[in-house]
């Protein structure tokens, strides 16, 4: 039975009075096992359920059958809060000619807004090339090179996850990408950009064609780059793969359009803006939890990646959306129509 078109609902909590206690919520973990697909949710019943409802059900599959079988309940702990320490830098180099001079700015101005104990440092977009005068031809690098070699020293020191902007090079090709190294100052990999603005294509540019997510000490981390959240599709993907925190070097763009991408995903998103775009870190909500609004100050603030933020009508709206998103509808393109009736 194919998984992606089967859905299942669970734990609809009821009060002994027969109402509902809590709104249902979506099955979302699933593991192919041979022909059958194990499914799992790990929830908190409400204080007042007395009861547990659990449906299936399959939609949007005319032709589809699904069956299931082996239910089981297992009460379990509650999970302790997840902290994770997240700093956000607001810097533009200072009369810096090389990537290598813009570089060593940012990392003596990260070591010094930056405390200890802090999980993931963010740093702005191309942070090699911006306000340096040179091409992206001319600043462009390698991955693993000079660059992260020495984002890899500031992430020895202060103990971090470092992410940040730089232009790539490899062979004739030239990339706008985020790299993502460990806290032992190992690069963990790298996102390509892949919605690229007139400039950039003009500047010799070549799009990303995927939307990695990492796997971090603390939890699952996704990387976009500046006009990118523009569109809806990476913050999408990038939830639907697991993100819990959206990390996003930006020189500038439209500042409502991030909270948007927070909101819409129910996920955490942090910003290094370096132009006219904020360097703020954002709740769920899309509320601003820590802003840096000047030269040189880093947004910091901790996040607890198992708090879980529901909505008093809809529920755990994350679970929701990955589930009731309407994928099996193409959008169409300008000037097509998606299919004919």
């Amino acid at each position: 039975m194919p998984s992606e078109s089967v859905k299942f609902t669970g734990c609809g909590p009821s009060q002994s009075s027969g109402g509902r206690a809590a709104e249902p919520e979506y099955v979302y973990r699933a593991v192919r096992e041979g022909a059958w697909t194990k499914v799992s949710l790990e929830t908190q019943a409400p204080a007042d359920a007395a009861s547990v409802v659990m449906q299936l059900y399959l939609s949007n599959a005319p032709l589809g059958a699904v069956w299931w079988d082996d239910i089981s309940f297992e009460q379990i702990p509650s999970h302790p809060a997840r902290k994770v320490t997240v700093a956000s830098l607001n810097y533009i180099p200072v009369n810096a000619h090389s990537g290598e001079e813009s570089v060593q700015q940012f990392l003596r101005v990260a070591g010094e807004a930056v405390g200890p104990k802090t999980d993931v440092i963010l740093l702005p977009e191309a942070i090699t090339q911006f306000h340096t005068g040179q091409t992206y031809f001319d600043a462009a690098q390698p991955i693993p090179g000079p660059a992260t070699k020495e984002l890899g020293k500031l992430a020895r020191s202060k103990g971090s996850y470092i992410v940040a902007g730089v232009i790539e090079r490899e062979g004739a090709t030239v990339y706008n990408t985020a790299v993502l190294i460990d806290r032992q100052g190992n690069l963990v990999g790298r996102y390509r950009k892949v919605h690229l603005p007139r400039g950039e294509v003009e500047g010799g540019m070549t799009p990303g064609n995927d939307y990695p997510v990492f796997q971090t000490d603390f939890g699952t981390v996704g990387l976009m780059i500046c006009y990118d959240v523009f569109f809806a599709d990476p913050a999408r993907a990038l939830t639907l793969k697991g993100s819990e925190l959206l990390l996003m070097p930006i020189e500038g763009g439209v500042e409502p359009l991030g909270r948007a991408r927070a909101i819409e995903n129910r996920v955490f998103l942090a910003a290094a803006g370096s132009t006219n775009y904020p360097t703020y870190i954002l709740d769920p909500d899309g509320e601003i939890l820590a802003q840096a609004k000047d030269r040189g100050q880093a947004a910091i603030t901790t996040i607890d990646l198992n708090k879980r933020y529901i909505h008093p009508h809809r529920g755990d709206m994350r679970q929701r959306y990955t589930k009731e998103l309407r994928l099996d509808i193409p959008p169409g393109e300008p000037g097509f129509a998606p299919f004919d009736r």
